[in-house]
């Protein structure tokens, strides 16, 4: 067990001491929600808790009045080439599991979560390598599975404190999901993406919430141990079979980053992560937005948006618009301008990079957002500038709601990307007992000579619950890649069965 989960155990025990609290009365929303399930499901996979345990009187209350929340989940993905040749063939993976999370009630201003995931994965490893896995890779760890055979994942997901005693802010110490602008948990497979850390989250100023978070170490989805946020693992990190999988191996990790090479640098392999976003909606209809995030000796990021609504009557207008600067801080001369690796160790004008040992970046996104009754119609453009790739990996998308669609990362530099979205029946409270529809069209207008392709991408997603049995989520997603690269076209078809108690 990690150092920071063991903090969060022992904070349980130790900290909580004497004194009396005066029991809270529920408020006039809570009351409502308790028609709701204790716990649901919105589109984007975040988890919605519409009953949770109150004020207790006594240590032992902290138990007695806690709650568990259980969940089965199934979900099935299939994965079709339009091409099939060596070392890229049509397959399928499917995962069972689910998980158990129980939270304490709140004694002395202190409570806490603990929450336990399991996964096992199933596929035709004689048929189908788990290396050719592309989307179902995360059903399985893939490390556990080249070096033990084990196709199942048993982990602790959650545990941390949880501190509430300051006006209007709490403190979490431990392992927990976090979602922010640079990191989220992303849960779109079988146990959602977290983190060892504290986060502070405050709505203390006027109109104003903050969250700050240090998170010293991240656990993938596909991963049953946590691992550095910002290192590939090597040779010499592990001698494990596939040490590539060891450490960050997400998609959209930085692959020039490895652990040698950040130790031949001289650049702690187990550096943190720090994350800091504000919002503001002081001025009326205008929303405010800005976030940071900085490993430290590597690479730092700035965001700030704006959305402002227009009230046209019937329905209303959301104009918005988001830029990024990304500061270079050692990492570019470490792993190169290309998150893809191929830069590392080279300068100058290489491979369609400016500076190939340069990570100063920049990106700058537009949207219009139109909603009508139970639609809404999302139009947005973005473009990297053509400087060098943004480095995001840990699971959150700087285009997420501009030009993001599922399982395309475009953020490569010199990339323009416009896409329409199309969604009916989006709500907030994760119970869709009319059908959510999501559409939409990405083409991306990518840089051949830094290796991209253009490419048209079609969307459709849906999610609905049983109307005589709310507990119950499906989904099915569909997504369609037509790109100008050889043998490169494909159709990922994902299927989602979800049963909350």
């Amino acid at each position: 067990m990690k150092k920071i989960v063991g903090l969060s155990i022992i904070a349980s025990t130790l900290v909580l001491a004497g004194g009396d609290v005066v029991p809270v009365e529920p408020k006039v929303e809570e009351v409502m929600q308790s028609t709701l399930p204790k716990h649901t499901l919105k589109s984007n996979y975040q988890v919605v808790y519409n009953t949770i345990p109150s004020v207790t009187d006594s240590f032992m209350g902290m138990f007695k009045e806690g709650m568990f929340y259980g969940r089965l989940r199934s979900n099935t993905f299939y994965f079709k080439w339009e091409a099939e040749k060596e070392k890229q063939n049509s397959h399928i993976s499917t995962g069972l599991g689910g998980s158990l999370i129980f939270k304490s009630a709140n004694y002395n201003d202190f409570d806490f979560t603990v929450g336990a995931y399991y996964a096992r994965g199933f596929f035709d490893e004689n048929k189908d390598p788990v290396n050719r896995l592309k989307p179902g890779k995360d059903v399985l760890s893939r490390f556990d599975y080249t070096n033990t055979g084990s196709k199942s994942m048993g982990v602790l997901g959650q545990a941390y404190v949880r501190y509430t005693g300051l006006d209007k802010t709490n403190i979490k110490v431990g392992r927990q999901i976090v979602e922010s602008f640079y990191a989220k948990s992303n849960d779109t497979k079988m146990i959602p993406n977290t983190f060892d850390g504290v986060v502070v989250e405050s709505k203390v100023l006027a109109k104003t919430k903050i969250r700050l978070g240090y998170l010293s170490e991240q656990k993938l989805r596909d991963h049953t141990t946590t691992h550095s946020v910002l290192a590939v693992g090597d040779a010499n990190s592990t001698s494990s079979n596939n040490p590539q999988w060891s450490e960050n191996d997400d998609t959209a990790m930085h692959k020039g980053l490895t652990y040698s090479r950040l130790k031949a640098a001289g650049v702690a392999t187990d550096a943190p992560l720090v994350v800091l976003d504000i919002e503001n909606k002081s001025i009326a209809n205008l929303k405010l937005n800005s976030s940071f995030y900085a490993v430290p000796e590597l690479v730092s990021e700035v965001m700030v948006e704006a959305n402002y609504n227009i009230d046209m009557g019937s329905y209303t207008l959301s104009p918005g618009v988001r830029y990024i600067r990304q500061f270079d801080n050692g990492a570019g001369v470490i792993g190169g301008a290309d998150y893809k690796g191929k830069l590392a160790g080279k300068t100058g004008a290489v491979g369609g990079y400016k500076d190939a040992s340069s990570l100063d970046s920049q990106m700058i996104a537009a949207r219009v957002v139109a909603k009508y009754e139970n639609y809404k119609l999302n139009v947005g453009y973005s473009y990297v500038f053509d400087e060098a790739d943004l480095i995001t990996p840990w699971r959150a998308f700087p285009t997420s709601g501009y030009t993001r669609s599922m399982a395309r990362y475009n953020w490569k530099a010199n990339t323009k990307s416009y896409r329409i979205e199309l969604v009916r029946n989006g709500n907030s409270k994760g119970i869709y007992s009319n059908l959510y529809t999501q559409m939409s069209v990405l083409h991306t207008d990518a840089d051949e000579s830094k290796g991209g392709f253009d490419e048209n991408y079609y969307y459709a997603g849906f999610v609905k619950n049983f109307p005589s049995l709310d507990h119950m989520q499906v989904r099915f997603r569909i997504g369609y890649q037509d790109t100008e690269e050889i043998d490169a076209d494909g159709l990922d078809t994902r299927f989602e069965i979800n049963y909350q108690f």
